[in-house]
């Protein structure tokens, strides 16, 4: 049993040799077929191939590890060849998925040519693992295993399929409304490719700066991260959709289906290639322990894993978005929603600009209302806009605190005009109807000019104050949204937490449920 061989005692090299020859038969007899039938051009590269190499060296790759044969002189170079056979084989396993199931994801159209990119990563991975046999031939030469007796004949591991597919005749099941369906998968589809910007970023790097993109931000654990939340979303897909009366009744759910599927298989093959980069060309041991002769080109490996495995899934994943957001419309629910201009500042730069946000994440129009002004709530500079009617709306407002608040209605002497408008401000701010954001406050060098009534210069002083942001005033003003009723919730959401921000302006958190809006690389 392997539990009682790992200890602290020393195996032979002539027991490990004898245990290693008999585990390893299968797959040096794989290779040696691979040397004779294998070219890089050829089709041998089979999913029944394959398997069988990706079984025998994960086992062999648990065995050797088990003993502490990267540690070992004379078998770490074995060792790293069952790696190398053990990543791509299962990376080539994906690129055949892709290929015999692309017509079937049903996917829509992107700018580059994804058959012949899929085609070129087919070959780079052939490539590999026909080198990796026959490196395995060459080690277990050296080590004296015994090479292989019976080669399988030609063909052994064809794969020929006839066309076609068995009937469905079975009863589509009962779903949720197509209505209930539709949103729910557009709207966990883009919340989680908002959590996979990592994807657009490796897209819009050139290919001189790929290597500077590892390991931050493209490394094997954040691209598994991502990969196991496509694959859950395809399961729940394939548990409460496929094969449904809801999935029959809107052609574009199989479509989405097709997106989700394609962008997992992808980063399966990303996590394979960033894997064997990290561990076995940039990692500790490749640097210091190195091989014979390298296995794989680094250049290839690294601009296979980012030019095709993490740039077409960035491809499929925002053609996923456009279809998501459009699905989302054909479905939307109009609502109107009256929510509190925010306490600091209105619509300035942070709250004007998550607002925008969450209108792009689902697609949808949505527009903001204010004294019958309309402005699109997808523009920053639209929703910013309308802090010219919201400080206009607190200027009447405080003109009208300054004036009950008053002492003075008639023409007073310049020199008590700021302390009385000074005692007017701390009057409001203890009634939480104003903010003063310096202390002690400091007014202007010069004084207004202003020729009217002792009021009318306090509301010309205070406005001064007000526009150059030393003061805010805290008036019950609201703002109408109308669209989606799906985006108004978020924005509502949005609005209940203070816009992002506290009453100073200063950034706080998001409710869970809102921080795709801060994702961040």
């Amino acid at each position: 049993m392997l539990a009682t061989n790992v200890s602290r005692q020393t195996i032979t090299q002539a027991d490990f040799k004898a245990l290693i020859a008999c585990r390893a038969e299968g797959l040096i007899r794989t290779a040696g077929y691979l040397r004779l039938h294998g070219q890089a051009d050829s089709p041998v590269m089979t999913r029944p191939l394959l398997g069988e190499l990706l079984l025998h060296s994960t086992q062999l790759e648990e065995l050797l590890d088990a003993y502490g044969a990267s540690n070992n002189r004379r078998w770490r170079h074995f060792r790293a060849c069952m790696a190398a056979i053990k990543r791509f084989s299962g990376a080539a396993y994906e690129l055949l998925h892709i290929q015999h199931a692309c017509e079937a994801y049903r996917l829509l159209e992107i700018d580059e040519d994804f058959i012949a990119a899929a085609d070129g990563a087919m070959a780079f991975t052939s490539d590999v693992i026909l080198t990796a046999a026959e490196r395995v031939l060459q080690e277990a030469e050296k080590l004296g295993l015994p090479g292989p007796e019976r080669i399988p004949p030609p063909g052994t591991y064809d794969e020929s399929l006839p066309p076609g597919k068995l009937p469905n005749d079975l009863a589509a099941r009962k779903a949720a409304s197509v209505r209930e369906t539709v949103t729910h998968l557009a709207t966990a589809f883009l919340a989680l490719a908002a959590e996979s910007e990592l994807l657009h970023v490796v897209a819009r790097t050139d290919e001189a700066d790929y290597a500077s993109c590892v390991p931050n931000p493209v490394h094997e654990g954040a691209l598994r991260q991502i990969r196991h939340q496509f694959h859950n979303m395809q399961s729940q897909y394939d548990t409460f959709v496929s094969e449904t009366k809801a999935e029959g009744l809107d052609a574009d759910l199989p479509v989405l289906r097709g997106h989700i599927s394609i962008v997992f298989h992808l980063l399966r093959v990303a996590t394979a290639f960033a894997h064997y980069y990290e561990r076995h060309i940039n990692g500790r041991s490749a640097r210091s322990r190195g091989q014979r002769q390298a296995l794989v080109d680094p250049k290839r490996l690294l601009g296979t894993l980012m030019r095709f495995a993490i740039t077409f899934a960035s491809h499929y994943l925002a053609a996923g978005q456009d279809l998501c957001q459009a699905m989302l419309k054909r479905y939307a629910k109009v609502g109107r929603v009256s929510l509190p201009v925010p306490r600091y500042r209105g619509f300035h730069v942070r709250p004007s600009t998550l607002v925008a946000k969450i209108v792009l994440h689902y697609g949808s129009e949505v527009r903001m209302i204010l004294e019958g002004q309309e402005y699109d709530a997808s523009s920053p500079l639209e929703i910013f806009r309308a802090n010219e009617k919201i400080n206009a709306q607190k200027r009447r407002w405080l003109a009208m605190e300054i004036g009950r608040l008053s002492p003075v209605n008639g023409q007073s002497a310049g020199t008590d005009l700021r302390a009385t408008a000074e005692e007017i401000l701390r009057t409001l701010a203890r009634q939480d109807r104003l903010v003063i954001y310096e202390q002690p406050l400091q007014w202007p060098d010069e004084p207004v000019r202003c020729d009217g009534t002792m009021l009318q210069r306090i509301v010309e002083e205070v406005a001064r104050l007000q526009a150059v942001g030393k003061i805010d005033i805290h008036a019950d003003l609201n703002i109408q949204f109308v669209g989606d009723s799906r985006v108004l919730d978020d924005i509502k959401l949005l609005a209940d937490n203070g816009y992002g921000e506290d009453n100073s302006g200063n950034n706080i958190p998001l409710p869970k449920k809102l921080t795709y809006l801060r994702r961040k690389i």
